[in-house]
C-alpha cells in the first residue's frame, strides 16, 4: 500500500512542450481529489489529496507556493496511515523552482527532504526516520524541475498544437536523482470533472525510466481542455496494483 502514493512522485511528471504564454498559474486555487486503490477487484476510496496555490512574499522576492497534501481517511489509518506534504516555491510566471520540500509519513516510515535550487545546482538536505541528517550538492539539467512544479507547468502548454502520438522527453529530480520521463499526447476525451461538470479533456500518457510505473499507456492524466487545464483524472499502474485520483472540487480558478 505504501507505493500507492509513489504515484504522486511520478504522476506529476509532466511538461516540456512549448508553453502558451497566455496561460499563467494563479494564487488562490484549491483542487481536491478522491484517491482510490484497487482492493480485491474494487476501486476503494481511501484518501484525500488537496492541491493549493498561494503567494508568499519575502523581503527580497515574491514566490508562488505550490502545495500538495495527502492523507488517508481515519478508518484506513489502522491499516496503513499516510500523511504526506509536498511543497514547491517557484517564481511566478516562469514556475522556476527555488525551494522544494517533502515530508512523508507512510505506515510509520518517515522522511523529510529539502532542495535549494541555484541555477543548475541543487543542495539537498534529507533525513530518514531516526538516521542522521545528510546534506549533499549535485548538478541538474537547466530544464530539470521538481515533481510538484511539473504538474502545474504542464497546464501552461498549448495542446491545441499537439498531434495524437506526439512525444517529448524531459527530466525530473526526485529522491536526489534525475529521472528521464516521456509524455505522450493521446487526444481528447470527455469525462466528469467534479464540481466543474462534464468536461472535454486532453489525455496524456506518462512513461518514466523507473520500476515505480508499470504498463504501456497505463499511467494517464486528463487535463480540462480550457484555459485552466485542471487535472481532472489520474490513473496509475504500479507493482502492487492500480489506482486513480478523481477531481471532486476545484475553486479559485
Amino acid at each position: 500500500m505504501k507505493k500507492f502514493f509513489v504515484f504522486l512522485g511520478f504522476a506529476l511528471l509532466l511538461s516540456s512542450f512549448k508553453a502558451d504564454d497566455a496561460t499563467e498559474i494563479q494564487a488562490g486555487e484549491k483542487l481536491v481529489y478522491a484517491g482510490s486503490y484497487n482492493m480485491s477487484g474494487l476501486m476503494t476510496h481511501i484518501a484525500q489529496i488537496t492541491m493549493s496555490t498561494e503567494n508568499v512574499n519575502t523581503s527580497k522576492n515574491q514566490y508562488l507556493h505550490l502545495s500538495c497534501e495527502l492523507s488517508t481517511f481515519s478508518k484506513w489509518d489502522k491499516f496503513f496511515k499516510i500523511r504526506d506534504l509536498y511543497e514547491s516555491y517557484v517564481t511566478p510566471g516562469s514556475l522556476k523552482p527555488n525551494l522544494y520540500k517533502r515530508s512523508i509519513d507512510e505506515g510509520g516510515y518517515t522522511k523529510k527532504e529539502k532542495y535549494v535550487f541555484k541555477g543548475t545546482s541543487v543542495t539537498s538536505t534529507s533525513k530518514k526516520r531516526n538516521k542522521p541528517e545528510t546534506t549533499r550538492t549535485f548538478t541538474i539539467g537547466a530544464s530539470t524541475v521538481d515533481a510538484i512544479t511539473l504538474l502545474y507547468k504542464v497546464r501552461t502548454v498549448d495542446f491545441t498544437k499537439m498531434k495524437p502520438g506526439q512525444t517529448q522527453s524531459f527530466t525530473i529530480v526526485f529522491d536526489e536523482k534525475q529521472i528521464p520521463v516521456t509524455l505522450k499526447y493521446m487526444g481528447t476525451e470527455t469525462i466528469s470533472a467534479g464540481n466543474l461538470g462534464s468536461k472535454s479533456c486532453y489525455k496524456l500518457s506518462i512513461g518514466a525510466k523507473t520500476d515505480a510505473l508499470r504498463g504501456k499507456d497505463k499511467n494517464l492524466i486528463w487535463l480540462t481542455a480550457d484555459n485552466h487545464k485542471v487535472p481532472a483524472l489520474m490513473k496509475f499502474s504500479i507493482p502492487v496494483g492500480t489506482g486513480e485520483l478523481k477531481l471532486t472540487s476545484a475553486t479559485g480558478l
